[in-house]
């Protein structure tokens, strides 16, 4: 048993070099029209993965408010850590970074947050707000004692020649930080306007995605490895999904593919999901004569009362000839797809395709995703497969992606209070003045009764109509 174990540990090593050296090999080169990287705190320019990332204190910084805030740099870095992460911009007021805009459209926005500990500060102390574009993207936001580094991703319209990034400490006293952040055009092609609706009715659909501030929840390699920002055309990062898995049966199985994937014009590029995803899956295949009723299922840990976007990334990596593979797909426990046959959407093996799905929450706190026959699923054929998951949070009607304030209200907050303290003390304001209004109007109406006495029902000369009797109508 331990001799098979270590044979399947090895061959799955020696895929992911081949992987790795195919990877680097067929990439193709992703040119933003528009890439801000910028080394927050730092005094010179800092080179990670090849990307050049600007320091913040040179004097065409896109830093606008330099006087409020003071670069701060670990004195005791970590051997193995990126210099970017050993230094960090504080925020002790509201501070903002402005970013030119070359090219309307939706672009990625990373804020990069590596607590530490120097000069007898503690970056895990900070609690802070961030507004991009108007959005509340983040709202008290703390890094916590967990001592690890948190990388936040947005996508977010922009259709004006500035991006704007603010760091608003919660109250007086706390301050904010960051470490690095990326602003990057999006390809074209990677967010589409329209998504399926689920809610039971196949047939609807949401529109208007592109518009709508987009928060990376998950992003996870189905089957397979991690997937750096290295190995990925838009620097992203894909886990795994051992976590989110929750279906054991023996039946299922991860799958590794170690010939081309096939990008095609007007279907999944590489840009949407690197050959590190679409090379690597789960399947379902049935080895007798019968066809399995069983279904893989992740679940998905999500924040209640948002709307989600859900991205699964599908290739046939799996069948030896086309037409094979039917199978359904569900989310949150709906059939979203309905017999899913890869072969005819791509005509060929190995090539990507990809599906969107828009869930309105349900206030259980997990999102699901499944994988099963369907009944045009074939005995001793594979009848599922999944190759990636991706999961985005969806604005509210505040504009946040992080609880019900406002951008206005977390401007206007600073400094008098906590937001958390402002909502409910201008709401007893609003219920005090309220109350004062109705006893001067008592108080008033008692001094000059006349002025509220009822008017009389019959009056002589005077007929009273109720309603208006010019309104049109059926006779």
């Amino acid at each position: 048993m331990e001799e098979n174990h270590s044979l399947k540990t090895l061959t799955f090593s020696l895929l992911i070099v081949t992987f790795s050296l195919f990877s680097t090999l067929s990439l193709s080169t992703f040119a933003p029209t528009d890439s801000h990287l910028i080394s927050c705190g730092s005094t010179v320019d800092t080179t990670v993965d090849g990307r050049r990332f600007i320091s913040d204190s040179n004097p065409n910084s896109p830093l606008l408010s330099s006087t409020h805030t003071i670069p701060f740099t670990n004195q005791n870095p970590s051997p193995n850590s990126l210099q970017i992460y050993n230094t960090a911009r504080i925020f002790k007021k509201p501070s903002k970074y402005a970013l030119d805009v070359k090219e309307p459209g939706v672009h990625m926005v990373r804020l990069h947050f590596h607590p530490f500990v120097s000069s007898n500060l503690d970056l895990n102390d900070a609690q802070f707000h961030v507004l991009v574009n108007g959005y509340v993207v983040l709202s008290n936001f703390s890094v916590g004692k967990v001592r690890d580094l948190v990388v936040k991703e947005y996508f977010l319209w922009v259709d004006s020649d500035k991006i704007a990034i603010n760091f608003v400490p919660a109250k007086k006293g706390n301050f904010g930080f960051v470490n690095a952040i990326e602003v990057i055009s999006a390809p074209k092609d990677l967010i589409a306007d329209v998504g399926f609706l689920v809610n039971g009715n196949k047939d609807d659909k949401f529109e208007g995605l592109t518009k709508q501030a987009l928060e990376t929840v998950h992003r996870i390699n189905v089957g397979g490895p991690k997937v750096t920002p290295f190995n990925d055309t838009v620097w992203r990062t894909w886990i795994p999904d051992d976590g989110f898995f929750k279906s054991g049966d023996d039946l299922l199985k991860r799958m590794y593919f170690s010939a081309r994937i096939h990008y095609k014009i007007g279907g999944a590029s590489r840009e949407v999901g690197p050959d590190f995803v679409y090379n690597t899956a789960r399947v379902i295949s049935s080895t007798n004569g019968s066809i399995l009723n069983v279904n893989m299922t992740w679940e998905f840990p999500v924040d209640e009362g948002y709307k989600y976007l859900v991205r699964l990334h599908f290739c046939d990596i799996a069948s030896i000839s086309l037409g094979l593979i039917h199978f359904n797909v569900y989310v949150n426990g709906y059939l979203a797809y309905e017999d899913l046959d890869l072969s005819s959407i791509t005509y060929m093996l190995a090539s990507p395709f990809y599906a969107d799905f828009v869930v309105v929450d349900d206030s259980s706190g997990v999102l699901s995703v499944s994988v099963g026959p369907s009944k045009k699923s074939r005995t001793y054929e594979v009848d599922g497969i999944l190759n990636g998951v991706e999961i985005m949070k969806m604005n509210n009607s505040a504009g946040s992606l992080d609880g019900k304030i406002c951008a206005g209200m977390v401007l206007k907050s600073w400094p008098r209070a906590n937001i958390g303290v402002l909502v409910p003390f201008v709401a007893v304001v609003f219920l005090l003045l309220s109350l004062a209004m109705i006893m001067h109007w008592r108080t008033v109406g008692m001094r000059n009764p006349a002025t509220w006495s009822k008017l009389p029902t019959e009056v002589p000369g005077v007929s009273l109509n109720h309603g208006n009797q010019h309104l049109p109508g059926k006779a």
